[in-house]
């Protein structure tokens, strides 16, 4: 089941995620990160956050894959740093440490289309979390897949990859983040506004 992306400007997005209880059942828990899983595809994502589908629990998916491919040379398509790609769930993060040289990339999100912004970030990040079977793991990441994992977790955090901006590129921004939340966006997926719209996908 691919489920429309919630986009900018509803409170889901600003709030702070509640855990995923240990009681939570399998089999529903096993479908949502399935459905999650083909929404982010379908998508063309990354990455995607159970806010950003409007479910306020501390869940995300990420398969950075996408952003690691090489060029026909064997060249990383990006001159940044990079890691072995992952594809996987994350239940109940909790970001442990980030560490080293910060550096600048230009960010994205399906909740909000057609603005990108340079975010930096540290390269190496230290995560515990629950793995599908709710076991308890921790694991470094790094470069681009520990940015995914990053801008993923803000989203349970309630923050967004445009609140890193400076003051006056967010003064810039308003205007389209304002059309953005009134359904006044070209998407070529399934959007969900909170405000009314003219037009909605």
């Amino acid at each position: 089941m691919i489920f429309p992306i919630v986009a900018f400007g509803d409170p889901v997005l600003k709030t702070l995620a509640k855990p995923l209880p240990a009681d939570f059942p399998a089999a529903e828990l096993d479908l949502l990160i399935a459905n999650m899983y083909e929404t982010m595809y379908h998508a063309h994502g990354v990455g995607l956050a159970a806010p950003q589908v409007g479910k306020s629990i501390r869940l995300f998916v990420i398969d950075s894959t996408p952003m690691l491919d090489e060029d026909e040379d064997g060249n990383s398509i990006v001159d940044e740093p990079t890691a072995a790609p992952v594809k996987r769930a994350f239940i109940n993060p909790q970001m442990l440490s980030e560490t080293g040289e910060p550096w600048a990339f230009e960010e994205g999100c399906l909740s909000i289309p057609g603005i990108r912004e340079r975010v930096t970030r540290c390269p190496v990040i230290r995560l515990r979390y629950e793995d599908e079977q709710r076991q308890v793991r921790e694991e470094t990441f790094s470069g681009l897949t520990a940015r995914v994992i990053q801008h993923e977790y803000d989203h349970l955090e309630g923050v967004l990859f445009t609140d890193y901006t400076s003051g006056l590129r967010k003064q810039l921004l308003k205007g389209k983040l304002a059309r953005i939340s009134k359904g006044d966006v070209d998407a070529d997926y399934r959007m969900r506004f909170a405000a009314p719209a003219g037009s909605r996908r």
